[in-house]
C-alpha cells in the first residue's frame, strides 16, 4: 500500500461532518474552542517567524514563551468565541440582508465600532493575562493602540467585508479565526 503525506479524504470529510456537528448542536462552545486553538497557533507563528528572524539577524533565540499561547487560548477561548458569535448575530438582527445597504451598513459598524472596541479589549486582557499594572496598560494603548488599529482597518477590511456580507454567519467566527492566525502573528509582534 503507498504512503500517503496527504490525510485520507475520508478522515478530513468525517473531521469537517464531526465540526459542523458539533457546531450546530453546540455553537458558542464549538467556535470558542476553535478561537482558542486558532489564536494559541496564531501565536506559535508569531514566535516561530520572530526567532527566524532574529536567527537570520545574527541575534540571539531566546527560548519558546509557553505562556504566550496560553494567554492566547484564553483569550480566543473566553473573548473571541462568545463576543464574536454574538456580534455577528447582531449584525443579521440590525441589519437583515434586503435592507438597503446592507453591506455597507455591516462593514462600517464592523469596522468603526467593533474592530476598535474589540482591539482596545485585546489591549486589556492580554495586559492582565500578563500580569501587567494599569501603567503599563496605558503606555501600550498610547504607544501602540492607534498603529495596531490603523493596520487593522488596512489588513482586515477586504476580508469583513466579505466576511460579514457573503458569509453564512455560522461559518463567520472560523473564517475570521483562519484571518486571524496571521493578524495574532501581528499583534504579538507590536505588543513586544
Amino acid at each position: 500500500m503507498p504512503a500517503h503525506s496527504v490525510p485520507d479524504a475520508a478522515l478530513l470529510t468525517g473531521l469537517v461532518q464531526r465540526y459542523l456537528h458539533l457546531l450546530k448542536k453546540y455553537p458558542i462552545i464549538t467556535k470558542s474552542v476553535t478561537s482558542g486553538v486558532l489564536s494559541a497557533l496564531g501565536n506559535l507563528i508569531s514566535q516561530a517567524l520572530d526567532a527566524k528572524k532574529k536567527h537570520k539577524g545574527g541575534q540571539p533565540v531566546h527560548e519558546f514563551d509557553v505562556h504566550g499561547p496560553v494567554r492566547f487560548a484564553i483569550y480566543g477561548l473566553a473573548v473571541t468565541g462568545p463576543v464574536s458569535h454574538y456580534f455577528y448575530h447582531l449584525l443579521e438582527v440590525l441589519f437583515p440582508a434586503a435592507a438597503p445597504y446592507t453591506t455597507l451598513k455591516r462593514l462600517l459598524l464592523e469596522r468603526l465600532v467593533f474592530a476598535p472596541a474589540f482591539l482596545f479589549l485585546f489591549f486589556i486582557v492580554m495586559n492582565a493575562l500578563e500580569g501587567k499594572t494599569m501603567p503599563d496598560l496605558q503606555h501600550k494603548v498610547k504607544t501602540r493602540y492607534w498603529t495596531a488599529l490603523k493596520m487593522n482597518w488596512k489588513v482586515w477590511t477586504p476580508f469583513q467585508f466579505v466576511n460579514v456580507n457573503y458569509v453564512p454567519v455560522q461559518f463567520r467566527v472560523l473564517f475570521a479565526n483562519m484571518i486571524a492566525l496571521f493578524w495574532y502573528a501581528y499583534l504579538a509582534s507590536v505588543r513586544k
